[in-house]
């Protein structure tokens, strides 16, 4: 070419349309995307959002009739008020640019990306990421509704759960999702184990030792007299619920359409819950004779919250064995925690607690680069302990755990503190016998059997009007 100035002109004319149709097919390829991924997270929010009525169902189906209005109205409240505290302050504790211990921008929840720098690999608008880890903070505070379950105050509950939203969640998830201190030590945790079940279980157990076991719990010389949960259908349904849930919790937070990243959290979610479901059932078949359902229903349970945190990091086969270490877990913590006049009627803290430290933990002891790099484009510190990979990850892993612990103890304990001393934690004597419906909402979930209840510890030698049910009702452990 005699002139190379002349063809690259006449080249750049004639590519110039082709150049031009390109961008305008990238433009909306980007725009198709950032709908997709939208769409995706909203989905998986509303699943996550859908959970609560799984715990709502759980909770009073663990609890004894004269309870039910009192935990289902608990568990409303929390979604009600998270929702509004974590708008106003909570966010931006959470996720605003600010140091390494609170996000210090952000606040009401500012249509402008720039304020939440954290988020920023995600590209769904703010209105969409501030949703999704709404329905995430009203769990932590839901974990606390069932272990404190049958002696608490419905006005002391409402304020802690407001405090929960509003600052004890939101500085504890800054520290690991909002680029706090734990992420810049390479602590990782994928959908929440520590975030968001060992918080709420951590709270939970300062609450349960605080308010002490419910009335006729325990005899004098510390033997266990169960109180068994008036329906097992609704604890079962409930936590179906809940694990249908669990497949926005944990592929959700991708936060993006990703098919490879959700299918492989899919699948290792439900092989940890299935396993843990199994071995829990046998285990407690082994321990104690008989298998148990409310055990079984805890156990897969136990298994979704271990496996939340490693999710993105493990393997099939180690997802099956996460899943068969909390199936065992979980059991030996109901055990344990009752040997210790640890009240809890759920089991709350032997899920949410035990089992999201271990899930945690496994991190660091199960984690695989290459999957953690295709899944969540995360870089580990090492590969797990049990993959050749060195204490680099367990140590930080650790190290988080602690800390969110300590964390945790410190502020829910003040603020249990602060409200015995302000409003009182417990309901009288009283009250717990007759049951926090009446006591404490002014009405009654079953009234029709209550009041034959009644009727019967009254006159014993009333005829009863249905086979059994009234007299079940009276002979009831606590009233």
């Amino acid at each position: 070419m005699r002139n190379p100035l002349r063809f690259a002109v006449f080249a750049s004319v004639l590519l110039a349309p082709a150049l031009a149709l390109a961008d305008e097919a990238a433009a909306p390829a980007v725009a198709l995307q950032t709908t997709v991924d939208t769409v995706w997270v909203l989905l998986c929010a509303f699943l996550v959002f859908f959970m609560h009525a799984g715990f709502a169902l759980l909770e009073s189906g663990l609890v004894r009739k004269k309870n039910v209005v009192n935990v289902l109205a608990k568990n409303f409240m929390i979604v009600a008020s998270t929702s509004i505290v974590f708008y106003l302050v909570g966010f931006a504790f959470m996720f605003g640019n600010g140091n390494a211990f609170i996000g210090t921008t952000g606040f009401f929840v500012p249509n402008d990306a720039s304020l939440f720098e954290s988020l920023s690999w995600a590209s769904v608008p703010v209105s969409v990421k501030f949703f999704f880890q709404m329905v995430f903070a009203a769990t932590a505070a839901t974990i606390v509704s069932g272990a404190v379950a049958e002696r608490i105050h419905y006005s002391a509950f409402i304020v802690f759960g407001l405090l929960m939203g509003a600052v004890i969640y939101p500085i504890a998830g800054h520290w690991i999702w909002g680029g706090g201190f734990l992420a810049e030590l390479g602590f990782l945790d994928f959908a929440g184990s520590t975030v968001v079940h060992s918080v709420g279980g951590w709270a939970a157990l300062v609450g349960v030792w605080l308010l002490g076991p419910r009335r006729g719990k325990y005899a004098k010389d510390g033997t266990l007299k169960p109180i068994p949960g008036h329906n097992m259908s609704s604890a079962a349904l409930g936590t179906f619920i809940l694990w249908l849930g669990w497949f926005g919790f944990n592929p959700g937070s991708t936060m993006a359409a990703n098919p490879e990243a959700i299918g492989h959290i899919v699948l290792v979610t439900n092989l940890a819950a299935a396993s843990a479901a199994i071995v829990a059932t046998f285990y407690t078949w082994w321990r104690v004779g008989k298998p148990d359902l409310g055990l079984t229903l805890n156990g897969a349970l136990a298994g979704l919250v271990a496996i939340t945190a490693p999710c993105a990091f493990v393997s099939g086969p180690y997802a099956l064995l996460i899943g068969v270490i909390a199936g065992v877990l979980v059991v030996e913590g109901v055990m344990l925690f009752d040997k210790q006049r640890i009240d809890d009627p759920v089991g709350a803290t032997s899920v949410h607690l035990l089992c999201g430290v271990f899930g945690t933990l496994a991190v660091g002891l199960f984690a695989d680069p290459i999957i953690a790099k295709s899944v969540a484009g995360a870089e580990l510190k090492s590969a797990g302990l049990f993959l050749g990979g060195g204490s680099g990850q367990f140590l930080a892993q650790l190290w988080g755990v602690l800390a969110v612990g300590a964390f945790t103890v410190a502020a829910s304990g003040a603020a249990w503190a602060v409200l015995r001393a302000v409003i009182g934690l417990r309901v009288s004597e009283e009250d717990e016998y007759t049951g926090l419906d009446l006591a404490e909402m002014g009405m009654e979930a079953y009234p029709d059997e209550m009041a034959r209840g009644w009727a019967l510890k009254e006159d014993p030698s009333a005829p009863a009007p249905s086979a059994g049910v009234a007299l079940k009702a009276a002979e009831e452990p606590g009233g």
